[in-house]
């Protein structure tokens, strides 16, 4: 009886053994498996080296973006800036402290300790 259970459980590997050894060695298997792993991995054109190319593109699209949104951004700020008079004074004057003759600038500089608190 015990030998019986022990054929029955022999009997489905050697089985899975004959479908492994019939697919599995078999010759074009190995090779079209061999190509995949070659593909996938080692040649200079792989699934992995085009990903991370993929990437990089994403990457410098992104930045794209964000500097043509930096660029119109500057534009409108330029034509603004030239096309009025009061905005080319206000700028001098915020960003290089200009002046109008007979004019004082006082500069007051803030410690940042004082304002955070501490001391």
């Amino acid at each position: 009886m015990a030998e019986k259970d022990l054929i029955k459980d022999i009997q489905p590997k050697s089985e899975v053994l004959k479908v492994l050894q019939k697919y599995v060695l078999n010759k074009y298997f190995i090779t079209i498996f061999l190509f995949l792993v070659w593909m996938i991995f080692f040649d200079k054109t792989s699934f992995l080296v085009i990903n991370e190319l993929n990437e990089e593109i994403n990457k410098y699209e992104d930045q794209l973006e964000y500097y043509k949104s930096e660029y119109k951004k500057n534009d409108d700020f330029y034509k603004k800036l030239m096309n009025n008079k009061s905005e080319k004074e206000k700028f001098a004057r915020e960003n290089y402290f200009m002046k109008k003759p007979n004019e004082e600038i006082f500069i007051i500089v803030v410690d940042s300790a004082n304002i955070s608190g501490k001391k």
